[in-house]
């Protein structure tokens, strides 16, 4: 049997430092290798797997669908597309949905309708979008250039024009950017994964919702990776009670299978006519199915459970030995240790528990319902992993 470490090298694109384990299967937040080691899952593949590995109900869902239809392309109607859009503009109060396969996907949805809503009310010089330093919004080379960190801009350059980046949390240096350049939308993640597992404060969102209302400039809501139940709400501009213009996500929305949605409100819904956007795989029957099944059981009972559950990582860890800080929301979670991240992240993968990092800190983004007692046994391995 060929060695999958060696092949992989040989003929996958080098572009990930994977971990030196081979997964084979898993079942709930328990992961199996091909050694038959177990490892807890406190990752679910960057938040993608919202219940966990081989979900019955999910399984269910996109077995019956892989059985009926698979793909069709958006040339004819198919019922999951519209079942789940109409799943996600009740739960959420958007009138539209525009469906793709990832989360870099529908943000540049997002931009494509912010700038031309712009074009139209303000003059097609009203192109540009303001974001964040330490924003992630993809990797294609626009959402790259929306993307506030230096570090994945090297080698890529020239970046799409018309993205400029602003400190978070710094409203005043904001209300100065959006005034004083010919802005058609800001686009902010109220917790910001990649740059830190770092929640943004409270004030300064509800302030930049309010520029955005006053000037008329969109609004972007990036949940890519905080919606879905990921914060202990169906979507993370919620705690901050605001009302987007336009909310991106993908990730746990699928379950496991890819998928992107671009949730348009009142002002936008209309913007987009034919041919302005497309996507051959957006709202493929069986990923719609998937995340049909995810959608309908993210309900009141399930994120009390997620905010219970943060709650007891959050007071276990924030005064734990090796501990300096514990930063996030929900389910979302970052651990600044005295160690090195991935040193701690090492440790963890020896005693069976699987873990992430971003920037210097570990980062938690468990199943939503991981089982409570799956989940102490996991938090004290990290425990101990940061004391050792």
């Amino acid at each position: 049997m060929t060695d999958i470490f060696a092949k992989d090298k040989q003929f996958v694109a080098n572009t990930y430092a994977r971990f030196s384990i081979n997964i084979v299967s898993g079942k709930g937040s328990v992961a199996v290798d091909n050694n038959g080691k177990e490892y807890i899952d406190m990752g679910s593949g960057i938040g993608v797997t919202s219940f966990g590995f081989c979900d019955d109900e999910w399984v269910k869902a996109v077995t019956k669908q892989l059985g009926t239809l698979q793909h069709t392309s958006n040339l004819y109607y198919t019922n999951p597309c519209a079942d789940l859009a109409e799943a996600l503009c009740n739960k959420t109060g958007f009138k539209k949905v525009f469906f793709s396969n990832s989360g870099a996907e529908s943000n540049e949805c997002a931009i494509k309708v912010a700038r031309k809503y712009a074009a139209l009310k303000k003059g097609s010089d009203y192109y540009t979008i303001i974001t964040l330093n330490n924003s992630f919004h993809g990797r294609t080379l626009t959402t790259l250039a929306a993307t506030g960190q230096d570090v994945f801009h090297k080698d890529f350059t020239p970046l799409t024009e018309g993205f400029v980046h602003t400190p978070a949390n710094d409203f005043a240096a904001l209300e100065k950017l959006a005034t004083s350049t010919k802005t058609a939308a800001i686009m902010i993640e109220c917790v910001q994964g990649e740059g830190g597992v770092n929640a943004l404060d409270f004030d300064f969102v509800k302030q930049t919702a309010e520029l955005c209302k006053k000037n008329d400039i969109i609004l972007i809501v990036d949940e890519v990776q905080t919606g879905n139940g990921r914060t202990g709400k169906m979507y993370a501009y919620e705690h901050f009670g605001i009302m987007p213009d336009i909310v991106t996500t993908a990730k746990g929305l699928g379950g496991g299978l890819p998928i992107g949605a671009t949730l348009l409100n009142v002002k936008v819904e209309n913007v987009l006519g034919f041919s302005d956007h497309g996507s051959t795989f957006g709202g493929n029957p069986i990923a719609s199915a998937g995340a049909l099944s995810i959608v309908n059981r993210i309900d009141n009972k399930l994120l009390d459970a997620v905010n219970e559950k943060s709650k007891y990582i959050f007071s276990e860890l924030k005064n734990a030995k090796g501990v300096k800080s514990v930063s996030g929301m929900g389910l979302m979670i970052g651990i600044e240790t005295e160690k090195p991240a991935k040193e701690i992240v090492n440790k963890c993968i020896e005693n069976g528990v699987l873990c992430l990092t971003a920037k210097t800190k570990v980062r938690l983004l468990p199943a939503l319902n991981i089982p409570f007692d799956t989940l102490k046994k996991a938090v004290e391995i990290i425990k101990n992993a940061c004391e050792c």
